[in-house]
């Protein structure tokens, strides 16, 4: 598996890829099971591949797929993370932290100057909310059309250009 892991990038690419429709809809399945219908905000493919969202994946050199995330513009200056979700076997490997600075780094180059997030409040969520921390983002409030929800926590950062 290290092997495998040595080598990738991140780079733009379509959700509607098939091994990309998978592992979305695998991120889907989970947070049906993690939440109540009403809570779960993962977008679908399809909702994915829209102007104003930008989708990125990781691969390795041979083009496998360990992880993906997408940046969705809610008004100027403010985008949304999206998303964030890595293969199973590239867990604990960085690709997560790579994906995320590669979209807070395109995030400042774009203009915007925050990043909000929605993430789950349950264990199975701890590991991304721990990510977040790590690179500054803070509890906030519901942002764009969100609401106050028990499953559901809000996560906010400045974003900068240099």
């Amino acid at each position: 598996m290290s092997d495998l892991l040595s080598a990738w990038a991140v780079d733009r690419d379509s959700p509607l890829r098939p091994d990309v429709v998978a592992l979305l809809e695998q991120h889907l399945q989970d947070m049906r099971v993690e939440s109540p219908p009403e809570s779960v905000h993962a977008l679908d493919p399809a909702a994915l591949d829209v102007p104003g969202t930008a989708f990125w994946t990781a691969r390795t050199g041979d083009g496998t797929l360990l992880g993906c995330a997408a940046l969705k513009g809610l008004s100027p200056g403010h985008a949304e993370l999206k998303s964030m979700r890595t293969a199973a076997a590239a867990r604990g490997r960085g690709v997560g932290s790579g994906l995320l600075d590669h979209v807070l780094a395109h995030a400042a180059a774009s203009g915007h100057r925050r990043v909000s997030l929605e993430t789950g409040t349950q264990p199975f969520f701890l590991p991304a909310r721990s990510l977040y921390l790590s690179r500054g983002f803070v509890d906030c409030g519901p942002f764009d059309d969100y609401v106050l929800d028990p499953w559901s926590v809000f996560m906010t950062r400045a974003v900068d250009d240099g």
